[in-house]
């Protein structure tokens, strides 16, 4: 258990010792994070951290709570927004509720792929960091999951294959996909998802190659279809006022270390993708490339969850949309 005054003395900004220079001032931060030490979004961001402290001969010193241990993950935007904590890490599509700019990369179907993926991050970058800066936060990097793919018991050749199929779904846009493609949306916590198989709650779900890995998909699911759907991201994120607190020399070295995890964690992402799907294939899982005709299903999906997000998000998000098919060139 941690002391609370010593907790909140430390998010209300610095603890400044004697030292000759602004880069000895040191400042104190606690950092809540969703997702386990084996992670490769935490694994990245506790590299950013120690890149940090070297970068500031440990000017600032951040102490990251993994696996919601300080503040859970539908807690920690608010958490960084009103001060309670100064840093944190968030899966941006939990938040859609709020805005829909949260929302855009979890729609599927959308972009697909990597190359995809980074081109409509570059397309909203602007739009995600000023809905943060709305509510005194500020983006210091975002980092992409696996691209989503399709698991089930049986062959999905075309949208005819889902219709009635019991799909574990994780938000309101993976709800309302299940239910343009006929499935029936079930939501299911992950940790539930085995049994939920087992006991034939759900037959069918969309998640990551990582996650499938975690899970041990291959004992309750035989197909993997690599659609490449979505690549929904984290980010690390700032309060804006701790932020303005820091050192211009400080702020400068996060600044450059964010760029460099950034980078980073998306290629650890596409080295994830491709080794948790050797994994699934060597346990004995079918990864087949989607038909010609399950594309155009849910192309037609994608396009129809498309328009409806843009009527929620107006002016902003049609132009976020626009940005990003002229990026593809579509």
């Amino acid at each position: 258990m941690f002391d609370r005054r010593q907790f909140v003395a430390g998010l209300a900004g610095t603890t400044v010792l004697a030292a000759p220079t602004v880069l000895r001032a040191q400042t104190a931060w606690d950092m809540p994070v969703p997702y386990t030490d084996g992670t490769y979004h935490t694994q990245n961001v506790r590299w950013w951290v120690d890149e940090i402290a070297k970068a500031t001969n440990n000017g600032i010193k951040i102490q990251v709570h993994s696996n919601n241990s300080l503040i859970r993950l539908p807690e920690i935007l608010r958490a960084v927004g009103s001060g309670q904590v100064a840093a944190g890490e968030i899966l941006i599509s939990q938040f859609g509720n709020e805005d829909p700019i949260f929302e855009l990369d979890s729609i599927p179907f959308l972009a697909q792929g990597f190359d995809q993926g980074q081109a409509l991050y570059a397309a909203s970058k602007a739009a995600l960091e000023a809905a943060c800066q709305r509510r005194g936060i500020r983006v210091l990097y975002s980092v992409a999951w696996p691209s989503q793919a399709f698991y089930s018991k049986t062959p999905i050749n075309s949208a005819a294959d889902m219709r009635g199929m019991k799909f574990r779904t994780v938000s309101p846009i993976t709800s309302r996909m299940a239910e343009l493609l006929g499935a029936v949306p079930t939501l299911v916590q992950a940790s539930e998802v085995p049994q939920a198989f087992a006991t034939n709650i759900v037959t069918g779900m969309i998640t990551s190659g990582a996650t499938g890995v975690q899970s041990r998909a291959w004992e309750f699911s035989s197909q993997f279809v690599n659609l490449r759907a979505s690549m929904p991201k984290n980010a690390v994120l700032v309060n804006e006022r701790a932020w303005q607190r820091l050192p211009e020399a400080v702020r400068k070295a996060m600044t450059e270390v964010s760029a460099k995890a950034e980078e980073r964690g998306w290629k650890l992402a596409g080295e994830v993708e491709t080794n948790s799907i050797e994994e699934l294939r060597k346990n004995g899982m079918t990864i087949v490339e989607p038909s010609a005709q399950l594309l155009t299903d849910v192309k037609a999906v994608g396009a129809k969850l498309t328009e409806e997000w843009i009527a929620k998000a107006g002016d902003t998000g049609r132009a976020v949309i626009a940005d990003f098919r002229k990026r593809i060139g579509a």
